[in-house]
């Protein structure tokens, strides 16, 4: 016997499942509808079958509206359908508003069988329709939700992708009647093409792009997941011992030193050495040589590294300027200026090109506010790090900013070990792709808790403490060992 039962209009039909409800073998979950499943909640009953018993009911009908725009009921399971009348009926778990309105047009696909689902811009301009309701009842999103999946269009596939909505909505309003939403809908894709005046526009994504300042709203969003836990967190000071220029040198060696092992520019210690102290630059590794020079340039300066950015402007500055010291004798990866094509790791894609800027002067925003200094510390990082805005030494740069912060109070600066690379990455992963801000917090506390307890005034018995706690040695192969 099938799950579902329909109600029918025929006599023989009718008496055939009365009596199997009588005998216990049939269940009435919801008018005119029954249920062989005698054990699941109607509701789940129901989620499982929606769109067959809409189908059955509603034969022809366009999930329409909200429901069309965002594939799903709404967040209190509301299902809006277009047909030939207007009626409001509940199933367990759903409200269905069934609405009067135009049958399926060129652009409407077949759904389940039976029902139709509205065009991505049919679905649009159904959205711009007027709504009495608020929140999941109301038929169309917000005017901020509708914007701002404009303006994700136009993130992933350009202007193009735009116009050729556009296009598309101009015909569905034509067979759907339609014509003043269609008005509404070319405005705001005026305004965020910058062809037409912004001063309608209500969400902060799409103002921003009309303003000539798109962000990464999905980027922004995970800024202010790390910034709510650093606000609700509280961190002791640890305050740097050293304050001579011998030992305040040997830390920014090792610390430039891991900064550039963890990227892929490898040598041997005494080989960085030499480098960096005594000026001898390998001619089989030029270019290698100097990234651990420009690390070291930059994060030895004590000048430097106690700048820190007042507002916007001076933070974009100073990001830059720091990254064509770092990076300066790469002039092919364009030192200094922000990247011009899309980068990625493994599957991660960063922010795009074009929205670099103006999610960096959003992500400032919640840097402002954080007062503790390892938590202004451990924003920066992330917020360049997830932004990637360079073509190359992104990674560098966002441990150069997170130890200013630590500098410019004087306390102890983070070092990154080898050994503790996976830790590192992982942790980053964990905020970047889940939005869990506590792994990395726990690493980059754990990190500042193993460089505190190192003693840079000699470098030979600096480097030997790092030897002893694995330091130096691959994820795999040890781990970090605490207390050495």
């Amino acid at each position: 016997m099938p799950e579902l039962v329909f109600s029918s209009g025929d006599k023989r039909e009718t008496d055939r499942i009365y009596h199997l409800v009588r005998t216990g073998k049939l269940r009435k979950i919801a008018p005119k509808l029954y249920s062989s499943n005698l054990i699941d909640d109607p509701k789940k009953i129901v989620r499982d079958h929606l769109y067959e018993i809409l189908g059955r009911r509603f034969p022809r009908a366009v999930l329409s509206h909200r429901t069309a725009l965002e594939g799903k009921p709404s967040a209190n399971g509301t299902v809006f359908l277009t047909y030939t009348y207007t009626k409001k009926f509940r199933l367990p778990g759903h409200t269905i508003r069934v609405l009067k309105g135009p049958g399926p047009v060129s652009g409407d696909t077949l759904f389940m069988g039976r029902l139709h689902i509205a065009s991505r811009q049919r679905a649009f301009l159904e959205n711009l329709q007027p709504s009495r309701g608020r929140g999941p009842d109301a038929k169309s999103v917000s005017r901020e939700e509708l914007e701002e999946r404009l303006d994700r269009i136009v993130r992933i596939h350009g202007e193009a992708g735009l116009d050729a909505l556009r296009d598309q909505a101009r015909t569905a309003a034509a067979e759907t009647g339609m014509g003043s939403e269609f008005e509404k809908l070319g405005g705001i894709i005026g305004a965020l093409l910058r062809s037409r005046p912004a001063g309608g526009l209500r969400s902060a994504v799409s103002r921003a792009r009309a303003t000539g300042e798109p962000f990464d709203p999905d980027r922004v969003r995970l800024f202010e997941t790390l910034f709510a836990a650093l606000r609700d967190s509280e961190f002791p000071r640890v305050p740097e011992p050293h304050r001579d220029s011998v030992a305040l040198g040997n830390l920014a060696f090792f610390e430039a030193y891991f900064s550039n092992y963890i990227e892929g520019t490898r040598f041997e210690v005494e080989a960085a050495r030499e480098i960096v102290f005594d000026g001898k630059i390998p001619p089989a590794r030029p270019d290698d040589a100097h990234d651990i020079l420009g690390t070291y340039r930059v994060v030895s300066s004590r000048e430097e590294m106690r700048k820190l950015p007042k507002n916007a402007a001076e933070f974009l500055a100073l990001l830059r300027a720091r990254h064509e010291t770092l990076l300066a004798s790469r002039r092919d990866k364009n030192p200094g200026e922000f990247k011009d094509a899309p980068n990625r790791a493994g599957d991660t894609l960063f922010v795009a090109p074009e929205l670099v800027g103006g999610t960096l002067i959003r992500g400032f925003e919640f840097y402002k506010p954080l007062e503790s200094p390892l938590a202004r510390a451990m924003y920066a990082m992330f917020l360049i790090s997830e932004v990637h805005p360079f073509n190359d030494g992104n990674g560098r740069i966002a441990r150069v900013l997170m130890n200013a912060e630590l500098v410019k109070t004087d306390e102890r600066r983070i070092i990154i070990p080898t050994v503790f690379r996976d830790d590192y990455l992982g942790a980053l992963r964990a905020l970047s792709r889940q939005g869990r801000p506590e792994p990395y917090i726990r690493m980059l506390a754990k990190a500042r808790e193993f460089s505190a307890a190192l003693d840079f005034s000699d470098f030979n018995s600096a480097k030997s403490a790092l030897e002893r706690a694995n330091a130096f040695r691959e994820p795999g192969e040890a781990t970090l060992a605490y207390g050495s």
